[in-house]
Parts: C-alpha cells; sequence; structure tokens
C-alpha cells in the first residue's frame, strides 16, 4: 500500500519510521532539547539521514500532569519548524496536535499527515483535518491525557480498543476524509496500565485487520520503567524488543526516538518476512 501524504508517497508494504521531534518545554523525553529552530531542524535532518521517512514534530506534551498549551503559543512553537522541514527534507511531515487551527495552519506550512491523540474528537477537529485533504492518525486514549494514568480500567482491552477505533474510522469516513488516508494506533501508554500495554502488543495483530494500517508508539513508554526498572533514557533495548514486536503482527509505521536502532531492527524483521 501507498499512503499518499499531500504528494508525498509512503510505502507501507514494509515498516517505516516516524522520527519523533518535540518542539516543547516539558515532554517526558526531550522536553527542552529542540524549541529553537535551529536546533530543531538540526535534529530532523539527522533523522531523516538515520533512515526516518516521517518527521513527527509536536508542540503540546501529552504526558500525564503536563500544562495545556494555548492555541497561538502551539502555532507559534510548531508551523516554522513544519515549514522548514517541509521546505528542506524529502520526508513525510506529521503533526502531533489536537487543535483544529493548528491542523489548518500546518496543512498550509506543508504537512502531510495530523496525528491526534483525541482521534479528532476534540470540537472543529473533524472537520478541519476533512478540509485539510491529509492523511490522519485516530488514536486510542481512555481519559484526558493529563488524568489518564489515575486508574485505567478495561473489561476486554483488545475488543475495547478495536471497537473504539473502528468507530472512529467510521465518523472519519462520514465526515469525508478518504479510507486510504486513515491510520489508527492503539494508543500504548494512553490510559493503560502495565498489563494493557502488554496485552496489546501480544494481540497486535488483531487490530491490524480494521481496515487501516497500524501507528505504534512504544518508544521509551512508562511501561519499560515498570517492567524492566529503566530510567526514560535506559530503555532502548525494550524499545526495540516491542517495536519489532509490532511490525511482525503487522504494524505499519513505528514511532520513535531512537530512528538509527529501530530502523535496523526493522531491516531485520523485513528481511526474515523476504525469506
Amino acid at each position: 500500500m501507498i499512503l499518499d501524504c499531500a504528494g508525498r508517497p509512503l510505502d507501507l508494504s514494509q515498516p517505516q519510521v516516524m522520527g519523533i521531534l518535540n518542539v516543547t518545554p516539558d515532554s517526558f523525553s526531550d522536553g527542552g532539547s529542540y524549541q529553537r529552530l535551529e536546533r530543531a531542524l538540526a535534529r530532523a535532518r539527522e533523522m531523516v539521514a538515520e533512515g526516518a521517512t516521517l518527521i513527527d514534530i509536536g508542540g503540546e506534551s501529552t504526558r500525564p500532569g503536563a500544562d495545556a498549551v494555548s492555541v497561538t503559543e502551539e502555532l507559534e512553537r510548531v508551523i516554522p519548524v513544519v515549514e522548514a522541514v517541509a521546505r528542506e527534507l524529502p520526508v513525510v511531515v506529521s503533526v502531533d496536535t489536537s487543535k483544529p487551527e493548528v491542523m489548518a495552519a500546518a496543512a498550509a506550512a506543508g504537512a502531510g499527515l495530523i496525528n491526534d491523540v483525541y482521534a479528532l474528537r476534540q470540537p472543529g477537529a473533524m472537520a478541519a483535518a476533512a478540509a485539510s485533504g491529509l492523511t490522519v492518525c485516530l488514536m486510542h486514549m481512555q481519559g484526558e491525557p493529563r488524568s489518564m494514568q489515575s486508574a485505567p480500567s478495561y473489561t476486554d482491552v483488545i475488543a475495547e480498543v478495536a471497537t473504539f477505533l473502528q468507530d472512529r474510522r467510521a465518523a472519519a469516513l462520514a465526515a469525508g476524509i478518504a479510507a486510504e488516508k486513515i491510520l489508527l494506533d492503539p494508543g500504548f501508554g494512553f490510559g493503560k496500565q502495565l498489563e494493557h500495554n502488554l496485552r496489546l502488543l501480544a494481540h497486535l495483530a488483531e487490530l491490524s485487520h480494521l481496515g487501516a494500517p497500524l501507528l505504534v508508539g512504544v518508544s521509551r513508554k512508562s511501561m519499560f520503567g515498570a517492567l524492566l526498572g529503566r530510567s526514560v533514557h535506559e530503555r532502548l533495548y525494550g524499545s526495540l524488543a516491542a517495536a519489532v514486536l509490532a511490525a511482525s503482527q503487522g504494524a505499519a509505521v513505528l514511532r520513535v526516538h531512537d530512528v538509527a536502532a529501530t530502523v535496523d531492527a526493522l531491516k531485520v524483521v523485513t528481511a526474515v518476512r523476504g525469506a
């Protein structure tokens, strides 16, 4: 399958790597590292050189307890970076936002994908995404980012995530977003405890039949802190293991911090498939 992201094609016949570029002061892993345009662009260049085919630019942290960001502030953080990356690099530019104003401005600035943790449920977001003509990623989340980890609960996490994603895909189709412009994300770590994340990863193949390619983000997540007792910058090996498990079950896009290592790991997955 070839995913069209504003004229920049993405071949999903093999797993692709989305590099994370947070232009925020408070993201859980790299907050404050790339707030200046020059540093953000340098990091984007580095990730593309390492093999990233998408760069996901975010201007508001979704970690538990993070402060809300105004529309104006998010636009000021994100749009110059979107413009610079889209202008300079041959890569799909993704904007990690839930705000319709940011979606519209990012589309005008050269973005090719809208990556929304709220799955276009915020007021005006669905209409803005449909009007942009961009590819969208719809993510499952139980609760709200700032309180989602307080007490997440499921009867059957696989079934509940699948139903949510099916419903959001149907809503996107009804709004005029083409089926071939939809990605789905089970939302590892978003309103989920360790046991929920592990079960999702163990049964990810069951979600790969929902009618859209899967995007998976497990990089450096707190699940590895709970499982391995590792700090956020010591979670590479756990993240790679999870990325390989996800790709082997059909994940089309892996959203990661550590691009070079993940690209190598996924080359092994692709080679084994080809054998």
